[in-house]
């Protein structure tokens, strides 16, 4: 890096402490950025963290501190929190604080698996999406919640007969069907879904700008409602981005991995929907999965057009995703600790 370069990232970096981060506390148990000038300034994004395998609680802090610092949103981030010592904890699938959180957002990121909330903490992720407001879903957010039959909300589960397939296909646009790529052995390159090329959540992205090492899911075609694939995942042989594609019928057809679809609440209000079944932290390390993502953030809150034709979605600190696997998080660490990364 050329010294212009390096000063101009510490000056971020200062920027970025002193007036974006909000001071955190150590009990604190979620975590706030203030957003900086830019096109999202005044639009509030709610972040949802709680996954047990992809490290959702790495990836959406990062993911935060991008919208906030390079593009002015405002952005709270949510973890799954132990409730015996207030730490981080993906296998706690049972406690989401500051989900009312929701009640001031514009915007919700839902990266979530199989959780089974009390209903005072579910209740808030219901009015948000009853409200109408748009919702964007990243990898396992299509089998986001699991809870147990007959509660007040079981219909959202991911398994729901009530309101098929649950949240994930209602909302979304699928539920959890199956892995398609064999999972740790093969990766994904993104591929432009033809005549979607000049979809504004697409604008600065081309064939193979998307890779990530999570393999690539299978969804039921066509995918629910009026869903409109925008990226295909073509199956790769193995888990370098260099790696040709996979032979068989793996690539044939290949899967949508991110879509956009709309969703209309009970009371007849049209929500904004994209969904990703990419997403992982160490997806995140890709510069064309974390442009998808920023662009799908403007494109859901109708803003699309200040999508530029190459927006800075540079990494903001430092950033070193685990790989994913169960029980690879970082046991410890605490809210205050996640925004100091």
């Amino acid at each position: 890096m050329c010294l212009r370069g390096f000063v101009h990232d510490a000056l971020l970096a200062v920027v970025f402490a002193a007036a974006i981060w909000r001071p955190a506390l150590a009990d604190d148990r979620w975590i706030a950025f203030d957003g900086h000038d830019g096109p999202g300034k005044g639009k509030h994004v709610v972040l949802v963290s709680g996954d047990e395998e992809y490290r959702s609680e790495e990836a959406l802090p990062q993911l935060a501190k991008i919208l906030a610092l390079r593009h002015g949103f405002k952005c709270t981030v949510l973890f799954a929190i132990d409730r015996h010592d207030g730490t981080i904890n993906p296998n706690q699938n049972d406690n989401i604080p500051g989900l009312e959180a929701l009640k001031s957002a514009d915007l919700l990121v839902l990266f979530t698996r199989f959780r089974d909330l009390p209903d005072e903490q579910m209740r808030h992720i219901v009015d948000y999406v009853e409200s109408g407001r748009p919702v964007i879903g990243l990898r396992t957010a299509t089998h986001a919640f699991a809870p147990k039959a007959g509660t007040t909300f079981s219909r959202y589960g991911w398994q729901s007969k009530d309101w098929d397939g649950g949240f994930g296909r209602q909302v979304l646009g699928e539920t959890w069907i199956n892995h398609h790529g064999q999972h740790g052995k093969q990766s994904t390159r993104g591929i432009i879904a033809p005549d979607m090329k000049d979809h504004p959540v697409l604008r600065g992205i081309k064939d193979g700008d998307i890779w990530g090492p999570t393999d690539v899911y299978a969804v039921r075609l066509p995918l629910a409602g009026d869903s409109r694939p925008l990226v295909l995942g073509q199956v790769l042989s193995g888990m370098h981005s260099s790696d040709s594609p996979a032979s068989g019928k793996q690539n044939d057809p290949m899967m949508p991995v991110a879509w956009v679809k709309s969703f209309t609440t009970s009371s007849g209000t049209t929500a904004r929907v994209f969904t990703t079944t990419m997403g992982a932290s160490q997806d995140l390390a890709n510069e064309g999965l974390r442009r998808l993502l920023v662009n799908a953030c403007y494109w859901a809150l109708g803003l699309e057009e200040g999508i530029s034709a190459r927006s800075n979605v540079d990494i903001v600190g430092q950033y070193r995703p685990h790989a994913f696997g169960f029980g690879t998080f970082t046991k410890g660490v605490k809210p205050v600790d996640a925004a100091a990364q």
